[in-house]
């Protein structure tokens, strides 16, 4: 199903190619391609953690967290490849990395999990959180700057 277009879109818009010149600059540079690394490396870790840190017993949690794991790591991937169409979904990072840290207390059963599966999920949503937030900054902050 195709919908008739408007000329009042973003695609007429006199400084569109600014814009897209602006958001490549921003997305290739050594900052945001060194977030982009450590999303996708939390992502994986988050996917494997629960093997890594064992989970025994904890089907919920380790089931959270290969699912979260992966979604983290696949907007990672696909801010490394395709930043200029991922940038925009990077601020679903930074939900995931709290989901992350408060998992232990919401997805086990007895709403209590052991030490180590805590501490690793705090640390890993608590980073996850932040590498979203820096995300997110790297647009933010870049368009503050090209409007001064």
């Amino acid at each position: 199903m195709s919908y008739q277009r408007n000329s009042s879109e973003m695609g007429t818009h006199p400084e569109l190619v600014e814009m897209r010149e602006r958001l490549e600059r921003t997305a290739s540079s050594g900052p945001a391609i060194a977030v982009e690394g450590l999303i996708l490396l939390a992502g994986v870790y988050a996917a494997i953690s629960p093997w890594v840190v064992h989970f025994a017993g904890q089907a919920n949690i380790t089931v959270n967290n290969l699912i979260v794991g992966i979604t983290v790591g696949l907007i990672g991937l696909g801010l490394a490849l395709a930043p200029e169409r991922m940038l925009r979904v990077a601020w679903v990072i930074a939900p995931l990395g709290i989901w992350l840290l408060i998992a232990p207390w919401v997805v086990t059963v007895a709403h209590s999990a052991r030490a180590g599966i805590i501490w690793n999920n705090v640390w890993l949503g608590a980073v996850t959180a932040v590498l979203g937030l820096a995300a997110v900054g790297l647009t933010v902050g870049v368009n503050r700057r090209a409007r001064r």
